[in-house]
């Protein structure tokens, strides 16, 4: 079975398809504010699939892809929430605030490296989701990287927008290179010190993986704490709670 898997987030959204066993090779981005019934049928044109499953923190833009969808083929179409079929359970007051992105890197996270886990995912919002006792037990959201460095261009007069990279130095020579040491070495001691107080409440050490645009460049710095990066696990999260909800 060829599922179409979809994550709707706040940034990007991807299109992949995946089958019982795996991801496949084929991936389609789109801007997600860019999103409309055109620009998903021309990502789509050429792709062929049995099912859809959408993973969507964008409301408004859910109801696009929903519709559109619809029209296009007449195929299974569901969406992930807390109440899907998760492989995990969930231990939290109130499960329908959790994102569904969040969910989705649980559960593949869970699958392929058991609990207790932290995933990081580094997007417009970084978030830190624990996986204990093969259970979603909550989390940590602080601002993104790119949010942090987009905020000082656009209320300071003189300071201008970077492009993150690692720094040479721990001293600036410029006004670039000043930023990109304050964000990369500022935001690595900030999941430096939540790692480290999550672990504290946990009764093994967690294995920390981590995903999102930022993630390999902030991990790079913290071997000792991130054990790797898995730059598609909401998507294999995503792929897992269809083969759990299509059967």
């Amino acid at each position: 079975m060829r599922y179409l898997l979809i994550d709707n987030s706040n940034t990007r959204t991807k299109f992949m398809i995946g089958t019982e066993q795996s991801l496949l090779p084929w991936i389609e981005h789109i801007n997600t504010s860019k999103i409309s019934t055109n620009t998903i049928t021309n990502a789509l044109i050429d792709q062929q699939w049995d099912a859809v499953y959408l993973c969507s923190v964008v409301p408004k833009k859910a109801k696009i892809i929903e519709s559109t969808l619809k029209e296009l083929s007449n195929k299974p179409f569901k969406k992930l929430t807390h109440n899907s079929q998760l492989g995990i359970g969930i231990n939290y007051p109130n499960p329908s605030q959790i994102g569904a992105d969040r969910l989705a890197n649980s559960i593949a996270a869970s699958a392929n490296y058991g609990s207790p886990c932290i995933v990081i995912d580094f997007g417009t919002a970084v978030t830190f989701d624990i996986i204990a006792d093969g259970k979603y037990q909550g989390g940590v959201i602080a601002p993104g990287l790119g949010a942090m460095t987009d905020y000082l261009a656009s209320k300071t007069a003189l300071l201008p927008k970077i492009t993150l990279t690692e720094p040479d130095s721990t001293i600036g020579k410029s006004t670039e290179k000043a930023m990109d040491i304050g964000a990369v070495y500022g935001y690595r001691g900030l999941v430096r010190e939540i790692i480290t107080e999550l672990s504290k409440e946990l009764k093994s050490p967690p294995t920390v993986i981590c995903t999102g645009g930022d993630g390999q460049l902030i991990s790079n710095g913290l071997p000792e704490l991130i054990h790797h990066y898995q730059p598609s696990i909401t998507l294999e999260g995503i792929r897992l709670a269809a083969i759990l909800n299509f059967y």
